[in-house]
């Protein structure tokens, strides 16, 4: 049974698309290099990226798209995000991002959760995000599960399952373990304790003994791969003294993959997080603190942790992990701009992109998939109107493993069908 999954997981996630496409005349930005190629093509055959340059052939079976001096880049990768597992947050019966009366934590799997269908797909996907990292969140323990990285393609909705275990500390952690900080390291050293003793034996785990801890023997299992590094860890945490206690968990268990999750007061520390080659998943903070985990909250807390060596991907704020991860391209250009107000750290162009593409691709484990324009990647291509964190740009043509996706949603079709400068064209579908 568990091959079959395997087998069938593995399905899922492997398109399977003949065609021969030259993208021309764009303003290709590879992010594998700083500078974008004027006038470059991209060709793309059966799913992959195949030649990208300035004098690169076309093939005479292509598929010609006129990016007409637009700019081309990878697909947007959210590295955070709640796409295809909520569609109204105040409806139970549409929200799986958290299991508040579950018997099960870290052994949640959210990938039966997934809706393909849902309408936040597409309205994320026609403004250039072409992948995400989904999350679940904490329902009555640390441990939220297993997230996954979900495709915004049509028909092929899992790139990678059981992609990572989410976790959360900090004041929320805190709430969760008991009420205190001391509490929610205690309770994680007994979960990674527990882990340890399943995976040295996992036929005896749980028998003859009295083992005292509270944690489950499927969650045991699940946690015995994060201890492992065989899964990552996201790590929610925002204050700078939670964030080096996180950190300081790599000593007892060097193997520990860590990717930091908020990380507010990140700057404070970013020497830190560099040191331990730990990446940081931000986005654009407030200047005013929201809590008091995040008191040294500000908007140059990307660019001073990039500036410090840290590997950072930008991702939505808040409520806009459900249904506003299209406006990560905003928070792109709101860094770049930082460079104009007095004491602010700027993010540079390429490196704002970088961490929209590239960054998470490599932070997830799909760096040799995705995240770049090069040779042998899949082909998640978007073009733009114009330069991509600018506002007013948009997708003209999005492919999605070499497959062009349609650049409509639920909200434009509502949008042409009740567009009141076309009624006289309408059919009349309600006539009282």
């Amino acid at each position: 049974m568990k091959r079959l999954l395997s087998l069938l997981a593995l399905t899922i996630a492997t398109p399977a698309f003949a065609e021969t496409i030259a993208i021309v005349n764009g303003k290709v930005a590879t992010i594998a290099r700083a500078e974008p190629i004027e006038n470059g093509t991209v060709v793309i055959r059966d799913g992959r990226i195949v030649s990208v340059g300035s004098n690169v052939a076309v093939p005479a079976d292509a598929r010609v798209v006129d990016a007409g001096g637009g700019w081309v880049t990878p697909g947007l990768f959210a590295g955070y995000s709640r796409v295809g597992i909520v569609e109204v947050d105040a409806v139970s019966g549409t929200n799986d991002i958290q299991a508040t009366s579950a018997p099960y934590a870290a052994a949640i799997d959210i990938a039966p959760a997934v809706n393909p269908l849902t309408t936040a797909i597409a309205v994320t996907r026609i403004e250039g995000v072409t992948r995400a990292a989904v999350m679940p969140d904490a329902g009555n323990d640390i441990f939220g599960g297993q997230g996954l990285v979900l495709s915004l393609g049509e028909g092929t909705p899992i790139t990678r399952q059981q992609a990572f275990q989410y976790i959360v500390m900090g004041e929320d952690g805190a709430r969760l373990a008991g009420g205190s900080r001391g509490a929610l390291f205690a309770r994680l050293a007994d979960a990674f304790a527990e882990a340890a003793a399943y995976a040295r034996n996992p036929a005896g785990y749980g028998y003859g003994r009295d083992r005292g801890s509270l944690l489950k023997r499927a969650d045991a299992a699940a946690l015995a791969k994060v201890i492992s590094g065989e899964v990552p860890a996201v790590v929610s945490v925002n204050r700078a003294s939670d964030i080096v206690n996180v950190l300081a968990l790599k000593k007892a268990y060097p193997r520990l993959r860590l990717i930091l999750a908020g990380a507010a007061e990140g700057w404070t520390v970013a020497d830190k997080i560099a040191a331990a080659g730990v990446p940081v998943l931000a986005s654009v903070a407030p200047n005013l603190p929201e809590s008091f985990e995040a008191l040294a909250a500000t908007q140059s807390n990307v660019g001073r942790m990039i500036r410090a060596g840290v590997k950072v991907a930008i991702v939505p704020i808040g409520r806009d992990l459900n249904h506003q991860v299209r406006l990560i391209p905003q928070q792109a250009g709101n860094l770049v701009a930082q460079g104009r107000i007095p004491g602010g750290v700027q993010v540079s162009h390429a490196e704002a992109l970088a961490a929209l593409t590239r960054n998470p691709a490599e932070i997830f484990g799909l760096g040799g998939e995705l995240g770049t324009l090069e040779p042998g990647k899949r082909a998640d291509v978007v073009v733009w109107s114009g330069d991509p964190i600018e506002l007013a740009s948009a997708p003209t043509a999005l492919f999605i493993d070499g497959r062009e996706m349609p650049l409509v949603s639920r909200q434009t079709k509502l949008r042409d069908r009740y567009n009141p400068l076309k009624q006289d064209t309408l059919p009349k579908q309600y006539s009282r």
